[in-house]
C-alpha cells in the first residue's frame, strides 16, 4: 500500500491496547478511521482522545464474534468512506487454565473474538478489498501463541494456531492471483495490555468462567503477571505493523526472543522427538 494520508482503516478492539495504537498511529498519518469494540463507552472515549475532525472518524459497538455485526462494520466503512485500505482484524481475548476446566462456553467464548472475528473479517471485507482499484493491506492479530504452544492457554493457543494457518493460506491465494491486497501477520508475545481481564467484556450468551481448581489459578496468575511485565508497548506493536505494510512483510515478530522456543519447538516437530517443556 502507498501512502496513507486520506485511505481509509478499519481496526477492531480499537478502544484499547494494540488497537488504540493502531488507530493513532493511523491518525497521525492522516488515514479516516472506523473503529470498533465491544465496549462502547471505552470506544467512544478512545475515538474523542484521537481529536479527529468527525469526518475522518467513525465508531460502532462490535461483537466480532457475530458474523452479522463484523457484516454492518464492512456496510459502514464502505458506505461512509468508499473503500477500506487497511483492516486490523485485532480484536482478541485470553483465558487461562488446564484444558479439562475450559467449559464449552469458554471454547465457544475465545474461538469466536479471537478466530472467528478474522473468519468474518476476511469475508466481508476482504472480497470489496479485491475490486478496489488501490488494492490495500490486511493484517491479522495473532500472537507469539500461534507459534508455540504454552501449558495453560489452551483455548487460547488453539484460536491463535488458527489464525496463523488462516493467514499462512490466504496469503498463498493472494500472491497466487498476484492480487493488490497484501497481507501481514502481527504474532505478538507479552504486551500490557490488560488483555489478562478480558473476562470484563465477556459476552452474556458466553456466561462466566467455572470455578477453577488450583493449577488454573496458578496459570491465571502467571499470566497477568507475565502481561504486566511485558517490556514492549502497544506503540512498539503499533510501529512494527506500520513498518511491516510499507515493506509488504507477512511475518511480524516484534520479541524476537521468542524466535528460540518456536526454533525448538520446529526443531522438535523435524526430530520426531516429544515437546521440550515450556513454562
Amino acid at each position: 500500500m502507498q501512502g496513507y494520508s486520506g485511505k481509509t482503516a478499519v481496526i477492531t478492539g480499537a478502544a484499547s491496547g494494540i488497537g488504540l495504537a493502531l488507530a493513532a498511529r493511523a491518525a497521525k498519518l492522516g488515514m479516516k478511521l472506523v473503529l470498533a469494540d465491544i465496549d462502547a463507552d471505552r470506544l467512544a472515549e478512545a475515538a474523542l482522545g484521537l481529536g479527529l475532525d468527525p469526518g475522518r472518524c467513525c465508531v460502532l459497538r462490535t461483537d466480532v464474534s457475530r458474523d452479522e455485526d463484523v457484516a454492518a462494520l464492512a456496510r459502514l466503512a464502505f458506505e461512509r468512506y468508499g473503500a477500506v485500505h487497511l483492516l486490523c482484524n485485532n480484536a482478541g481475548v485470553a483465558l487461562s487454565r488446564v484444558t479439562w476446566e475450559h467449559s464449552l462456553a469458554d471454547w465457544q467464548w475465545v474461538l469466536g473474538v479471537n478466530l472467528w472475528s478474522v473468519i468474518h473479517g476476511i469475508r466481508h471485507f476482504l472480497p470489496p478489498m479485491l475490486a478496489q482499484a488501490e488494492g490495500g493491506h490486511v493484517v491479522n492479530t495473532a500472537s507469539a501463541a500461534g507459534l508455540v504452544s504454552t501449558p495453560g492457554m489452551a483455548a487460547y493457543n488453539v484460536s491463535k494456531h488458527g489464525v496463523v494457518t488462516l493467514s499462512e493460506t490466504l496469503y498463498g491465494e493472494l500472491r497466487a492471483l498476484n492480487a493488490k491486497v497484501d497481507l501481514s501477520l502481527l504474532c505478538p508475545a507479552w504486551v500490557a495490555t490488560g488483555i489478562q481481564a478480558s473476562e470484563r467484556n465477556r459476552q452474556p450468551q458466553y456466561g462466566q468462567a467455572g470455578e477453577a481448581g488450583e493449577a488454573s489459578r496458578a496459570y491465571h496468575e502467571r499470566l497477568g503477571t507475565a502481561v504486566k511485565s511485558g517490556r514492549l508497548s502497544a506503540d512498539d506493536m503499533a510501529a512494527a505493523v506500520f513498518d511491516a505494510v510499507a515493506a509488504k512483510r507477512f511475518y511480524v515478530i516484534p520479541h524476537r526472543k521468542i524466535n528460540n522456543a518456536i526454533k525448538m519447538r520446529l526443531e522438535d516437530i523435524l526430530e520426531a522427538r516429544n515437546p521440550s517443556q515450556l513454562a
